[in-house]
């Protein structure tokens, strides 16, 4: 019988596993990160400059993504992993700090530091995190193959200038995002089966309803710093106050039922537990994400001009935040439950429509009518959870509960 390595959690750890206070000090970056996203969409609201925003969110997401499912599974108590945390962390500050200049004169610095943390990442789990010949080896071996490969695009990528910069970082891009999708597939030798990984569903879920927490705060402080710089009249008073509001509502329809209820569904998903965590929080999580970043972008542009009519790339930042949040709540249920969520689905259409109109009124009124249909989701389910206490019938979570 194999000895259990030395590095990995315990089987009795696992059952009572949860985020601990490495991985917080580690994701302190990922607040300084996600700040850097939306100041550089706010400062290049084009659609090549949103096309950038979401390229390097995309790779900000993928480094902080792979460190969650290394301390899912390895003891970050050790000495070895916690060392190794604080490089990875070390590397995101770096990879942090060149995203304003990502596509010009610090391209090298952001792809370089990318591919150190996804290698060396990688590289530890294969050589230092699992025994020789075990499926923890295997399984990270062929990552590792992966971000190799994307590796040399990224690099090339940052070599190179103009369009074809673009071009070879679109393609690095594609192999690491498609490498989950085809479970890390190795000509001549096939893929990993998904059994390869034991997801901890409650540490997991909880790394995750972490990250979003790091995004609604962002946009605090986003809502607060642009407050603090401008004077404060009646208009920007009443647009701070539906910026606050925002967030808590963003808050309000991913804590009150989403979290729970998704990670109760991973821990009942015991046959295909990898493939839910791969596709529901892996994948779908980063367009909630990116719903906080865009909402938070908005909010900016509102508080600054809070009387104007805004048009273009403005307007439409404004309306497809809370829109591109809510589409991705339905995302994510219809995966998790095999069911759409019709509140949230009108939600995120009513908040299209505003957008195609929102150009023949105010910033703040456009503002004002988008927190009104996030209250209205809210508010509907509410009532929905209600009538289903009225007539005795269980809530999703006590159906989970019995099943």
């Amino acid at each position: 019988m194999t000895a259990a390595h030395p590095l990995r959690r315990s089987d009795e750890d696992r059952k009572t596993q949860s985020a601990g206070a490495l991985e917080l000090f580690y994701d302190l970056v990922f607040v300084f990160a996600i700040t850097q996203v939306s100041h550089h969409l706010l400062e290049h609201l084009t659609w090549e400059g949103a096309g950038q925003s979401a390229l390097m969110l995309l790779m900000v997401w993928w480094s902080w993504n792979y460190t969650t499912w290394l301390t899912n599974e390895l003891n970050a108590d050790t000495v070895a992993v916690r060392l190794v945390v604080i490089l990875l962390m070390l590397g995101s500050l770096l990879m942090a700090i060149a995203i304003p200049d990502a596509f010009g004169d610090k391209a090298l610095l952001f792809a370089g530091a990318y591919v150190a943390i996804q290698v060396g990442r990688s590289a530890f789990l294969t050589f230092a995190g699992a025994h020789p010949g075990s499926v923890e080896r295997m399984r990270a071996s062929r990552i590792l193959i992966w971000f190799t490969v994307a590796g040399v695009f990224w690099i090339a990528g940052a070599l190179a200038d103009g369009p074809t910069r673009t071009i070879l970082w679109l393609i690095a891009l594609a192999i690491d995002y498609g490498a989950p999708a085809v479970t890390y597939w190795v000509p001549g030798i096939g893929r990993v089966p998904p059994s390869a990984w034991d997801v901890s569903a409650a540490h997991f879920a909880e790394r995750f309803q972490l990250f979003v927490i790091i995004a609604l705060g962002e946009s605090i402080v986003i809502t607060g710093a642009t407050t603090a710089e401008l004077d404060l009249d009646t208009g920007r008073a009443v647009a701070f106050a539906v910026a606050f509001l925002g967030s808590a509502a963003l808050w309000w329809l991913y804590f009150n039922y989403v979290a729970g209820i998704a990670e109760r569904r991973l821990a009942m998903a015991a046959e295909d537990r990898t493939l839910v965590a791969r596709d529901a929080y892996t994948y779908l999580h980063v367009l909630m994400i990116a719903g906080v970043i865009v909402s938070a972008v908005g909010d900016e542009l509102v508080i600054a001009h809070p009387e104007e009519h805004l048009h273009g790339a403005e307007l439409a930042a404004v309306a497809a935040g809370p829109a591109i949040y809510l589409m991705a709540h339905v995302l994510f249920r219809l995966r998790m439950t095999h069911t759409v969520s019709i509140p949230r689905l009108t939600g995120a259409g009513i908040c299209v429509a505003l957008g195609l109109v929102g150009g023949q009124m105010s910033a703040l009124a456009l503002a004002v009518l988008l927190l009104a249909v996030l209250v209205g989701v809210i508010l509907w389910e509410q009532r929905r959870a209600a009538r289903r206490r009225a007539r005795g019938e269980p809530t999703p979570m006590e159906r989970l509960a019995g099943a």
